[in-house]
């Protein structure tokens, strides 16, 4: 009897320091293996997070209260196809950048505002893309981004197989 209570202390004790360090990271940011740099034309760069699996991209920048300067997420797909986004649940303006498989920017959607009600807008190319780039609304006129442009990143390996 005693050996089971103790085996079930150490199991409650596991949960909860697992549980405070899942809390830990959400607090704290974004495991340093899912965040890369992501190079501009004009020499400059920025922080993003990766968003590789269904839930991450689903996720996305929901729910935050900001997105600093400097940092961003890049959605990484498996295979270039047609990805449209929305600002479900997001509270903060966005700029868009959507990428071919070559990194070249297709399309961008600038200062992209926050959805207030259903139905939100879709908002996306009619060309296919294998990557999107999400900043803080204003980042891409800062950057001096525009369709054509080639934006540099190392994807960890297994970033596309999540």
């Amino acid at each position: 009897m005693r050996a089971a209570a103790m085996k079930r202390t150490a199991i409650a004790g596991l949960t909860a320091a697992g549980v405070g360090a899942l809390l830990l990271c959400a607090k704290v940011g974004p495991v340093p293996d899912k965040v890369i740099k992501v190079f501009f034309p004009n020499g400059t760069s920025v922080t993003a997070e990766l968003a590789v699996t269904d839930a991450e991209r689903a996720r996305g920048l929901m729910f935050r209260e900001s997105v600093p300067a400097g940092q961003g997420m890049l959605f990484v797909f498996e295979e270039e196809s047609q990805h449209s986004f929305w600002m479900k649940n997001t509270k903060v303006h966005l700029d868009m950048i959507w990428l071919d498989g070559g990194r070249r920017v297709i399309h961008i959607e600038r200062m992209v505002p926050p959805c207030v009600a259903d139905p939100c807008p879709s908002y996306g190319p009619q060309l296919p893309a294998r990557f999107v780039l999400e900043l803080r609304g204003g980042e891409a006129n800062v950057r001096g981004l525009a369709v054509g442009d080639r934006l540099e990143f190392i994807l960890p390996p297994g970033a596309t197989r999540r």
